[in-house]
């Protein structure tokens, strides 16, 4: 009896569906792993970005471009990148992309000069464009069961708020140690950790009957990158200036001649009557929005920390850990209970509280305590878990599985360009609201009028701040907090209008 038990019991656990139990496992690790890559390498590259203009001399305009080149290819190719998974193998076209990344790393890793670090990162968002849609795309169509697609998606987003956090301590602890090019080395290294598992255990997925939509690929690419740039060289130089009323007419004539295009192909990249659904729609703002105010509130924290509270990169990231790691956990639990609750009640709750914790960040200071900071870093990473991971899910079960390719590239697009948006938005607001203030500050601190001139000149340049006087740089604390105060602002206010959309429009349970 007890001999034909063990047989049985062994039996099961080298059976066919323990095999499959373990592939789908590992898909999933490597498709983590994959998405891991593509946002450890931002933010490890902007705690990266005093050290390269230290060493490279580089321009206040120059180094911004350095992490943004990386969001405007990967912003611009991703819904393309579905396509070509969709095409010619989902699989395939993930393991391109991790390689890409690799070789975007590790030149990165060997540059010497500014335009070899801006095209290092230029061919790592190729990487990171094809690896988001199709790892995506790949889960969908591995778990077919809704309620455990919904799961596993959940985790892969929560995947995204590990990379945030590994890639500043990473960042830090390296840049202790060695030059800054070390930097850069960690994500090849976890890409060929990623290949290592998707290559013998991740499947191959097609669409079905899929053909690839040229007029339609080069229009969405040229919309996505008009509208990126237009972000991006808008929160630096304004977005009245040429170039970016420019790039604004492009994004708005191109996305007008893609719905044209898309509505009469056969088979389109993108079909334009899923946004018929309410529900479909509203998913794509809410995602968008969602990273809009995760990437958003990051950015603005770190600008908090960085220049009014005057800490170093690693002392920022040790800070800000609770927010990402609550993120996870949240993410990865949401997953698991959204079949009881369907979408409606976490989105809806999850942006509600968002927008609590952002109005409680507008209430610290230059000499706010830690411990009155990082209560509000719990809350928001818990409902931002409620909310990113979810958005992410609904787009995708709200299609067939053989669409999931399509709609993976719809939701990622969604989701870069809100954190795009965060990032150039609200870092021009922090701006233009710094500009306002800073003369008003300044005679309010007592600084001579004869003095004042140079510490705005010095701080419009991002250098020179540090020989000041206390009343100086007080003066430009006190600034700099009503500019982040100014963010925070607006993010709470975009957050709360989201989750009334959450509440009307989103269907409960879209598969």
């Amino acid at each position: 009896m007890t001999t034909d038990r063990v047989r049985r019991s062994r039996s099961a656990g080298t059976g066919p569906e323990t095999a499959a139990r373990r592939r789908e496992t590992l898909t999933l690790v490597a498709m983590c792993l994959g998405v891991m890559m593509t946002f450890l390498l931002v933010t490890a590259t902007i705690s990266a970005l005093s050290a390269i203009r230290d060493d490279l001399n580089v321009s206040p305009s120059a180094l911004n471009w350095i992490p943004s080149a990386y969001t405007l290819v990967v912003a611009s190719l991703v819904l393309s990148a579905g396509t070509l998974g969709n095409l010619w193998g989902r699989k395939r076209m993930f393991c391109v992309g991790v390689v890409v990344m690799i070789g975007g790393g590790l030149l990165a890793a060997s540059a010497d000069t500014t335009t070899m670090v801006i095209a290092a990162q230029l061919v790592s968002g190729v990487g990171g464009a094809l690896i988001l849609p199709n790892s995506l795309a790949i889960l969908g169509a591995t778990f077919t069961d809704p309620h455990r697609r919904t799961e596993v998606i959940t985790v892969w987003a929560a995947s995204s708020g590990i990379g945030l956090a590994v890639g500043p301590l990473l960042a830090g602890v390296l840049l202790g140690h060695f030059d800054w090019q070390a930097v850069f080395v960690p994500n090849a290294v976890l890409g060929v950790i990623t290949l290592l598992v998707a290559v013998p255990f991740a499947a191959e997925s097609l669409a079905p009957g899929g053909r690839l939509d040229i007029p339609g690929a080069l229009l969405g690419t040229v919309t996505i990158a008009g509208l990126v740039y237009a972000l991006i060289q808008g929160g630096q130089d304004g977005y009245t200036v040429a170039p970016v009323v420019t790039a604004s007419m492009v994004a708005a004539v191109g996305a007008a001649a893609f719905v044209a295009v898309e509505l009469r192909v056969a088979v389109p990249m993108l079909d334009i009557r899923l946004f018929a659904s309410r529900s479909f729609s509203a998913v794509m703002v809410i995602a968008a929005v969602a990273l809009f105010g995760f990437t958003g509130v990051a950015v603005l924290v770190v600008m908090f920390y960085n220049n009014v509270q005057h800490l170093n990169a690693l002392d920022t990231s040790w800070r800000m850990l609770p927010l990402f790691a609550v993120y996870v956990v949240s993410a990865y639990l949401t997953g698991r209970v959204i079949r009881r609750t369907g979408f409606k009640a976490p989105l809806t709750l999850g942006l509600l509280l968002c927008a609590l914790a952002v109005l409680g960040l507008t209430t610290i200071g230059p000499d706010t305590a830690y411990s009155r900071m990082w209560p509000l870093f719990v809350l928001f990473g818990a409902a931002c878990g409620l909310v990113v991971a979810p958005s992410t899910a609904a787009a995708l079960v709200s299609v067939a599985p053989e669409r999931a390719g399509m709609a993976s590239g719809a939701v990622n697009t969604a989701r870069q360009v809100g954190a795009v948006m965060g990032t150039a938005l609200l870092g021009s607001l922090f701006t233009s609201r710094v500009a306002v203030d800073l003369p008003h500050e300044l005679a309010a601190h007592g600084v001579p009028a004869a003095a004042r001139a140079p510490v705005e000149a010095a701080v419009a340049s991002g250098t020179g701040t540090r020989s000041l006087s206390s009343a100086g740089r007080a003066a430009i604390d006190s600034a700099f907090t009503a500019g982040i105060h100014a963010g925070l602002a607006v993010t709470a206010a975009v957050l709360l209008a989201a989750a009334l959309l959450a509440l009307t429009a989103v269907h409960n349970r879209p598969h």
